[in-house]
C-alpha cells in the first residue's frame, strides 16, 4: 500500500463539531425589546406622556376643624414672606408644612396672589413664566463655555419656545403688558 506522500492535505476534510453561536449579550436583547415596543403617544407637544394623576382639591369650601388660625394672621404670614422675596408657590408650601394650613383660599376666601395683589406685593412677571426665563438664562450661560453641547442648543430652543406660548398666554389674558416682549440679550436683567 502506498502511502500519501502529503500528510496534511487528506481526501476527506478535517473533523469539526458543530457549535451554536454564543448567545446575544443582555444589551442587545434589552435593545431589540425595546425597538418592538410601540412608541408612546404624546396628546400635544409638551404634555406628559402618561397620564396626570394628581391629588383632587376637597370639596368642602370651609377650612379643616384642625385650622386655628384666622384670616388676618394667614394674610399678615403671607405679606412677610412676599416682603422677604418668595414666589406664592414657596409661601405656599410654607404655609402649609410649618403652619398646617392646607388652602389658603378655604380660611382667607382668596388665594394667595390675588392676597398679594392686594397688597402690591405680586410678581411683576408670572411664576412659571419667571422659572423659564432664568432656566433659559442659565443654558445660556452654560453654553458661552461649552459651545459644542448640542443637546443643550437643543433643549434652549424648547425652552424659549415654551416661554413665547406662555407669553402669548399672558398677554391675551392680560396678565402681562401687549408691549412685553422676551428677548434672550435683556433676559439676564428679569431674572437678576
Amino acid at each position: 500500500s502506498t502511502q500519501n506522500p502529503n500528510p496534511t492535505h487528506s481526501r476527506s476534510r478535517p473533523f469539526r463539531p458543530f457549535a451554536p453561536p454564543p448567545p446575544p449579550p443582555l444589551t442587545q436583547l434589552l435593545a431589540r425589546r425595546r425597538r418592538r415596543q410601540t412608541p408612546v403617544r404624546r396628546h400635544g407637544a409638551y404634555a406628559q406622556p402618561r397620564g396626570i394623576s394628581s391629588s383632587a382639591l376637597p370639596y368642602k369650601r370651609t377650612p379643616p376643624t384642625w385650622v386655628k388660625t384666622a384670616a388676618a394672621e394667614v394674610e399678615e404670614m403671607i405679606t412677610k414672606a412676599a416682603k422677604k422675596g418668595q414666589m406664592p408657590s414657596q409661601i405656599g408650601v410654607v404655609l402649609r408644612d410649618q403652619h398646617g394650613i392646607p388652602l389658603v383660599k378655604s380660611v382667607t376666601g382668596s388665594k394667595i396672589l390675588r392676597i398679594l395683589k392686594a397688597h402690591g406685593l405680586a410678581p411683576e412677571i408670572p411664576e412659571d413664566l419667571y422659572f423659564l426665563i432664568k432656566k433659559a438664562v442659565a443654558i445660556r450661560k452654560h453654553l458661552e463655555r461649552n459651545r459644542k453641547d448640542k443637546d443643550s442648543k437643543f433643549r434652549l430652543i424648547l425652552v424659549e419656545s415654551r416661554i413665547h406660548r406662555l407669553a402669548r398666554y399672558y398677554k391675551r389674558t392680560k396678565k402681562l403688558p401687549p408691549t412685553w416682549k422676551y428677548e434672550s440679550t435683556t433676559a439676564s436683567t428679569l431674572v437678576a
